[in-house]
């Protein structure tokens, strides 16, 4: 594969749909197209599996399957990420287009293993079986205080009237993301040659610079610069 993948990782309201769409303007600028992506729902069965997870614990359709056992929601993100490898993310790899993913395998990692508590080397398994192995060549972990960011995410859905964004994450309690954000750490300190993590407690446009230099130091580890985007293909 001649493309580049780089997926965003953070708890809730940390901006990653902004900088994504920062990052995207950033490289097309460069002289290439990007592919711009998320989970759960960047295919039309992502979408549909989305519409399940955003269903709060409690609500009406509880009686229609809501209340998701941790591990029937870890399956569920995998069925969702092996569409969505298969679909948009590795074709696109294939034909040498850099992606941007909002959120991949570090989620499930996250949420369902250092939030939910299941087994992470299951987790390991299971994301290795849905993606094919599939990993990206940066992560960029946008991290924040967590109650700064649910007050950020709070407000977002307010004015877009949600009552949640993120799954049935929005309502858990303040320990469950907590061990989320120590989770996405504990991956960080793992795997450094893959992971920067970026202060998303900055203000947005030092956010945005401090990803642009993340990408342009792992383009350059490669030998590579941004004149990359621009002879590809």
């Amino acid at each position: 594969m001649t493309g580049l993948f780089i997926s965003f990782e953070g708890v809730d309201g940390v901006g990653k749909t902004t900088q994504v769409e920062r990052l995207r303007d950033y490289l097309e600028a460069a002289g290439r197209e990007v592919v711009v992506t998320r989970e759960p729902g960047g295919t039309a069965l992502g979408g549909s599996l989305r519409q399940l997870l955003l269903r709060e614990p409690g609500d009406a359709a509880e009686a229609d399957g809501a209340d998701i056992a941790p591990r029937a929601e870890a399956l569920i993100f995998a069925a969702d990420r092996a569409q969505h490898v298969a679909e948009i993310i590795r074709p696109a790899l294939e034909a040498g287009q850099p992606v941007l993913c909002d959120r991949y395998t570090d989620s499930t990692l996250a949420y369902q293993g250092h939030g939910r508590g299941l087994d992470t080397e299951y987790l390991h398994r299971l994301n290795q079986a849905a993606t094919g192995g599939l990993q990206p060549d940066l992560t960029l972990l946008l991290d924040l205080p967590v109650r700064c960011g649910l007050m950020r995410a709070g407000e977002r859905n307010r004015q877009e009237g949600l009552v949640v964004s993120e799954g049935r994450f929005d309502s858990e309690s303040l320990d469950f993301h907590e061990r989320v954000r120590q989770g996405y750490r504990v991956l960080a300190e793992d795997e450094p040659e893959r992971f920067a993590i970026v202060d998303a407690s900055q203000p947005p446009e030092d956010v945005v610079l401090q990803c642009r230099s993340a990408v342009e130091s792992h383009l350059r580890q490669r030998g590579r610069g941004l004149e990359w985007f621009c002879v590809q293909g």
